[in-house]
């Protein structure tokens, strides 16, 4: 066996090596290293242009590779402690549906949290397994929904034992982990394979004082959005698979959905920032962890706000808390934290990555520095100065249980008609409403709507979220399941 050296980028080796060759091009893309479109090239760069071509036999095929992207991938699977990684081009989104379409099919059930990103149900809508919903637990203080209690995944694997995989969110967008190694021990004892979502936990693959990794515990499969926290461009990700899950056939599978032509600008990212985060991450993510505690230290002094952390934990459904995360409780200044949101992009110059009913979220990264941090604690400070308020009247929400009628994919093809939103309550919603970010589902396909949660997306919408998910894309009308005659 050959010893890897991670400090190789094999795809942005071939491409240099390429570049040298001078070939003259009779393949697609079209664009024929930037020289066919002047305005592109001179917007991305010719770098850019010129590693943007198409698989051949000196750069591998992302399909089959047998070369450069396989010893890309290996370099990648020895990095995050797993039996082989994929690389993805076509999101996380893709690597969730593809774990979901791996171990479940048509009729098979598989447990998850009713808090997961819509890619997960989407996975359903396309391979006909069935959910089996652990409701999370809820912080009523903050409105957020947690990790699930071991007893309560327990619970559902005893109802449920014929369910074929266990779905984790690890860490949710807040920051907060579920105890992924006795969730991942109890499904193994009951033969059910472990997913997890680690949309939001690339970093934990490379610093010893954040919370366990996925592959660290024995899971069997995990999605990690490389382009989250590991620096790589957006919409390139890995998915990762550990234990006796079959590499040929997770390929099968992936190449279902994923395109024949896979981007080597998203490859060949995903390759240099392995290659930096293998060999520079521990460093890396302290720096971040220390930042994003100053941060918070900062913004508690302002008063009114609540930067929560670990002190929140309970050991079960809040078993960890990623401290990288800067997760900020605004309702105390009388303030939603999608308008807290609005103001710091609109008044202050400042993109936060989103603000929901209660809360906001800075992403911060080694990108950041010091000074950028020192505005947004001053743009807070001022916006409580200026804008804080009474807070009653404020919506005080939680995580609603939904009432599942059909599978998601039973609704999603099921004869449907539309309705009004306000006169959709008591029906069955056939399509998702969601607030995006962070793009967990309000209402599922297969859910029945109530006035409780047409209330909470009136609320959403008044307060400036940016509502997605129906056909209607005003988000004013709403398909249901038709009633037989």
């Amino acid at each position: 066996m050959n010893i890897l050296s991670q400090d190789k980028a094999p795809i942005m080796e071939a491409l240099n090596k390429y570049k040298k060759m001078r070939v003259v091009p009779f393949d697609v893309p079209g664009h024929k290293r930037g020289r066919g479109n002047a305005e592109l090239t001179a917007f991305l760069g010719e770098n850019c242009m010129t590693v943007d071509v198409n698989s051949m036999k000196p750069l591998d095929n992302l399909i089959h590779p047998v070369s450069v992207i396989r010893e890309a991938e290996d370099l990648a699977a020895e990095a995050f402690g797993a039996k082989h990684a994929f690389f993805m081009v076509n999101g996380t989104t893709s690597a969730v549906q593809a774990m979901v379409m791996t171990a479940c099919k048509a009729g098979e059930k598989i447990i998850m949290p009713r808090n997961v990103h819509r890619s997960a149900i989407n996975a359903l809508i396309l391979s006909g397994a069935i959910p089996v919903y652990v409701n999370p637990g809820v912080n009523k203080e903050l409105g957020i929904p947690l990790g699930m209690a071991v007893s309560e995944v327990q619970q559902a694997i005893l109802e449920h034992p014929d369910a074929k995989a266990i779905l984790i969110n690890n860490p949710t967008y807040y920051g907060i982990c579920s105890n992924m190694q006795a969730i991942t021990d109890l499904a193994h004892e009951h033969g059910m394979l472990v997913l997890v979502d680690e949309a939001h936990g690339t970093h934990f693959y490379f610093n010893e004082d954040l919370p366990a990794s996925a592959m660290s515990v024995g899971a069997d499969m995990a999605a990690v959005s490389m382009h989250k926290s590991g620096g790589s461009l957006t919409q390139s990700s890995i998915l990762l698979i550990n234990n006796e899950v079959s590499e040929g056939y997770v390929r099968q599978i992936i190449n279902l959905t994923q395109t024949t032509s896979g981007s080597y600008l998203l490859m060949s990212s995903l390759d240099i920032s392995r290659k930096n985060l293998a060999l520079n991450g521990q460093e890396i993510f302290s720096k971040v962890a220390g930042m994003a505690q100053y941060t918070r230290d900062e913004i508690n002094k302002i008063g009114g706000y609540y930067a929560f952390s670990e002190e929140l934990k309970n050991g079960d459904t809040i078993f960890d808390f990623d401290t990288t995360k800067l997760s900020v409780h605004t309702l105390e200044i009388g303030l939603p934290g999608i308008e807290v949101y609005d103001i710091l992009r609109d008044e202050y110059d400042i993109q936060i990555e989103f603000g929901d009913i209660g809360n906001i979220l800075a992403y911060i990264s080694v990108g950041d520095r010091h000074f950028d941090l020192e505005r947004l604690v001053a743009a807070l400070a001022e916006i409580k100065r200026r804008y804080s308020t009474d807070k009653s009247g404020l919506f005080d929400h939680e995580y609603i249980k939904p009432h599942v009628a059909y599978t998601p994919q039973e609704a999603f093809y099921a004869p449907k008609e539309k309705l009004p939103m306000e006169r959709s309550a008591g029906r069955i919603s056939s399509e998702f409403v969601m607030a995006y970010p962070p793009g967990i589902p309000i209402l599922a396909p297969g859910e029945r709507i109530t006035e409780e949660i047409l209330n909470y997306i009136q609320y959403c919408k008044d307060k400036g979220s940016f509502m997605t998910g129906t056909e209607d894309l005003n988000i004013e009308n709403i398909n249901v399941v038709k009633e037989s005659e």
